[in-house]
This record gives structure tokens, sequence and C-alpha cells, in this order.
């Protein structure tokens, strides 16, 4: 009996969806008769030059759309797109100003005025456990382990020696807490609250979950305002900072995957596949020219084993 075996090779570009070539290996195939290709329903066919055993099958169905809020850049052949937070230096000039008298020489001279010089460390934080059984966001208040693990967090972050410039947390009673503990080992460094870190539905996951369903209307509104968050305080640095910056985010871990998922240019429906426990640290890294770095995703390696959760 001979054996079968399927390989299912398909790809799913950023720029909305194009599929790549899709092979299954079937086996061995009978000899074809002559001709450069053998006629297929509907008129396609199959290349002669496929190697014996492999079928190559027309493209299948094209990925799912993508939300309206989210720019996928055009196919250029590479999938790193250098302006992805519209601060590429050449597209915050307006070339229909340039200078014909001065001509390249002032375009290189402003090319420059707009080039960031500084990295940015962006270290975002999951709130701490907390009462699940609270009815209100104001009842959802951190556990006493919760308020151990934001502790903990705390002397962690305060360890490695950096100078933090600000820390800005979602307005959500867990990770308003959270960051009042964390802060206590941070003095001096500043707070600011907001609205767009609040938890939320992203956008729908691929492969969905049966266990969290979320209303349409959920994702549409939540998401574009993650989306904003991620806009507003992910992006390389302003080319008037001059030295490199640490700053703290404490939010929430639907808001932290899918940013990982957007910095890193990564498929953003596939955030819900990352896990986060409670009080770890994820550190990203934005050079100048763009680049984006992972250096550390859910860090908890910090906390005695009997600390960690995942709520």
């Amino acid at each position: 009996m001979s054996v079968r075996r399927a390989l299912a090779l398909a790809a799913c570009g950023l720029a909305g969806g194009s599929v790549l070539l899709s092979a299954v290996v079937v086996g061995k195939q009978p000899a074809r008769g002559g001709g450069d290709s053998e006629p297929r329903p509907g008129g396609s066919a199959v290349p002669s030059a496929a190697p014996p055993g492999l079928l190559l099958l027309p493209p299948t169905a094209s990925c799912p759309p993508a939300a309206g809020w989210i720019e996928r850049p055009a196919s250029t052949g590479s999938y790193w797109d250098s302006n992805w937070d519209r601060r590429e230096p050449l597209a915050l000039i307006n070339l229909k100003k340039k200078n014909e008298e001065t001509g390249e020489e002032e375009l290189a001279s402003r090319l420059d005025h707009c080039k960031a010089k500084a990295t940015r460390h962006i270290f975002l934080i999951r709130h701490s456990q907390y009462n699940l059984e609270g009815r209100a966001d104001k009842d959802r208040t951190l556990t006493p382990l919760g308020r151990e693990q934001a502790e903990l967090t705390g002397r962690r972050l305060a360890s490695l020696g950096l100078k933090f410039d600000q820390i800005i947390h979602s307005s959500m009673t867990r990770a308003t807490e959270t960051t009042e503990i964390i802060s206590k080992h941070l003095p001096g460094v500043k707070k600011i609250s907001t609205d767009l870190l609040r938890e939320g539905a992203p956008i729908e996951p691929d492969p969905p979950v049966s266990h969290w369903k979320p209303e349409a209307v959920q994702y549409y509104e939540d998401g574009a305002r993650i989306e904003a968050a991620f806009r507003n305080f992910i992006h390389r640095a302003d080319a008037k900072q001059e030295e490199d910056s640490y700053e703290i985010f404490v939010c929430h871990a639907n808001v932290i995957r899918y940013i990982v998922c957007r910095a890193l240019q990564f498929p953003p429906e596939g955030w819900l596949r990352l896990s986060l426990n409670n009080g770890s640290i994820t550190h990203l890294v934005i050079r100048p020219n763009g680049r984006v770095a992972l250096r550390t995703l859910g860090d908890t390696g910090f906390m005695p084993p009997d600390k960690i959760t995942r709520t």
C-alpha cells in the first residue's frame, strides 16, 4: 500500500492576502503524455516541469480581509515596511517645495534634519492578578498575590539601573493599582494615565477560539482605539530626541500582544497565540532607522514559581 503524505504550503502577504503557490505531495504520479502541460478542468494546467510526485495546485482562497484601520503596505518583494510609523525621513519632506537652485544638497540636509538619533526602549508591563469576581471596573482590584507580583515587577525594573523617563498606564483599576506599586520602586518617574490603553478586543483572532467570542461591534470599537494607542505610542524617536529613552507602559494582555505583533509587522490576527503572565515584562527596542527588536516577551523569571499566574 502506498503511503500518502499531504503538505500544504500557503503564505499570505501583509499586503492584503496575496497567496503563494500551494503544493501537495500525493505519492507517485502516473506517467504523462507529451506536451508541456496537462489540461485541467476549467482550462488550468499542471506544468510538466514539476518534480515526480509533486502536484502543483492553483492558489486557494485568499486570506481573510484585514480590519479597515490597519494599513497593509503594497507588495514590494520585501516583508518589512521601513515607513511603518510614517516617520521615515523622506516621508516627512514635501518634495514639491524642493529648492531648484540648491537641488540635492538641500534635500540631503533636510533629510538629515528629519533623521532620528536616539533609540527608544519600550517596557510593556501586564497588570498583576486581580479580583475576577468584580462586576464593575472599580471592583476589579488587585488580589493580595497581585500586589506581591507588582512589588516583584517594580523591584525587577529598578534593578535594571535604567533612567526611566515615564510610566504611561491604562486608566483601568487593575493597571492603575499595579502602576502605583511599581512607581514606589522608581521614585521621581512621572505617571500618565490614558484611556487608549484600556483592555479590549483588538482584532478578530485567527484561528478563532471557542471560549471567547466578543460581538463584532466590540472589535470595531476597541480595535480602532487600540490601534490608535499603537500609532500614538509605538514609533521611532523624534528627530529632536538626543538621548536614548526608557519608557514603561502598564496595561493589559490583549493590548500588549497586539502591539507586539504590529511592531514586528507580524499578522496582527495572530495576537491571541501569544500568552502573558501577570506582572510580566515585555521589552521592545525601536532603533533610529525604524528597525524593531523584541528583547523579551512576557518575562516573569524574576518571580518565584508559586507567585506566577496568568489570569
